[in-house]
């Protein structure tokens, strides 16, 4: 690895980071249950919308990677997934958590398939492996984290903003954005 690829990992782990953001949505799914008063046919069709998606753009995903690149792919997976972190904030319809979970899902779509063939232009020879195991418990990090941020949201414990539950969607927001913003003034061989 030369110089500037040990630093390329930093903006990837918080790649890692933001695939993990998708898992948000089975949390979030109770909560709008509740706050929407939704039948439970109506609440466990929003966590099935995230793999829908998946099964819709990762094909393109893959062509479309090809032909812009790994790192844009990826930068483009980011921006998706900060207008669906951004949506909540401004209100909690039923509209708005259907188009921010879609949105969540495409941008999960979109990074799951480009991110780590994106890891192999940044690492090289034996250490591939262990950098994607490392990837995937940076990932779980931020599934096991979001939980506890609804619940201190939802129970007022951390400063929320009269957004409740939902202060989860603007901190995984602020943190998606630093992870554009690095990865973006990251130089990376890009295939």
């Amino acid at each position: 690895m030369n110089k500037i690829n040990k630093l390329a990992i930093i903006p990837v782990m918080l790649c890692f980071f933001a695939m993990g953001f998708v898992d948000l949505v089975g949390i979030a799914s109770n909560y709008v249950k509740t706050d929407l008063n939704l039948s439970d046919s109506v609440a466990n069709m929003l966590p099935s919308l995230v793999f829908f998606w998946f099964l819709i753009f990762s094909v393109p995903t893959g062509m479309l990677m090809n032909k812009i690149g790994q790192k844009k792919t990826v930068m483009l997976s980011l921006v998706i997934t900060v207008a669906s972190l951004l949506m909540p904030i401004f209100g909690e319809s039923f509209t708005i958590m259907l188009v921010s979970f879609s949105l969540l899902g495409i941008g999960n779509a979109l990074m799951q398939t480009s991110l780590n063939p994106l890891v192999q232009s940044v690492i090289s020879g034996g250490n591939l492996a262990s950098t994607l195991t490392f990837g995937q418990f940076v990932k779980a990090i931020a599934s096991f984290l979001a939980p506890y941020i609804a619940m201190w949201g939802a129970i007022s414990a951390i400063p929320t903003f009269g957004l409740g539950w939902r202060v989860l969607f603007p901190i995984y927001m602020v943190i998606g954005i630093v992870a554009s913003l690095l990865l973006a003034s990251t130089q990376i061989d890009d295939p």
